[in-house]
């Protein structure tokens, strides 16, 4: 009766390192430096070929559209410049994301910090955070659809100019 007690004891432990070690790879991988290179890398060189595709799909339908059409109007040029515009803004959006995020987590762990120093208790630190937390991403959010709409603007006019010009250049 000892030795079938003792059994389960003597395997508890080992079930429990495997499934700490299956609990504790993920946290090891995310913790590895060249884990972030590869998903950053990965990502944006998703973004960059699905931006890349979209504006060649897009210079493709203003090029047919204006040889098929009267070019007396400049509304596929206006069209065209407008997804140009969008798709730099998304672009520069998601650039400056990969920046802003490491700068915020930064911010807010040395606000709590402070906070901390301070003499703060654990309870008032936790709703401080809680604040500081929607505080900072509102703001970030703000400035980011800010600087992404600036961007598209800028492209837009930009590729407007562009595609009239080259539109006349070629007599379309």
């Amino acid at each position: 009766m000892a030795d079938q007690t003792e059994a389960p004891q003597q395997q508890s432990p080992k079930s429990q390192s495997q499934s700490s070690n299956s609990s504790m790879l993920p946290i090891r991988l995310m913790s590895k430096r060249r884990t972030w290179v590869f998903l950053f890398i990965s990502v944006y060189s998703i973004l960059l070929s699905s931006s890349w595709n979209l504006l060649k799909s897009i210079l493709s339908w203003y090029e047919s559209t204006a040889v098929s059409g009267p070019s007396s109007s400049g509304w596929p040029a206006l069209y065209a410049s407008v997804g140009l515009g969008v798709v730099f803004g998304v672009l520069s959006m998601a650039a400056a994301l990969a920046v802003v995020v490491p700068a915020t987590l930064v911010t807010w762990i040395t606000v709590l910090v402070l906070l901390t120093f301070c003499g703060k208790p654990r309870r008032t630190v936790v709703v401080e955070g809680k604040k500081l937390t929607a505080e900072i991403t509102g703001f970030v959010v703000r400035v980011l659809i800010k600087e992404g709409n600036i961007v598209a603007a800028v492209c837009a006019v930009l590729g407007y100019f562009v595609l009239v010009r080259r539109g006349k250049e070629d007599g379309l």
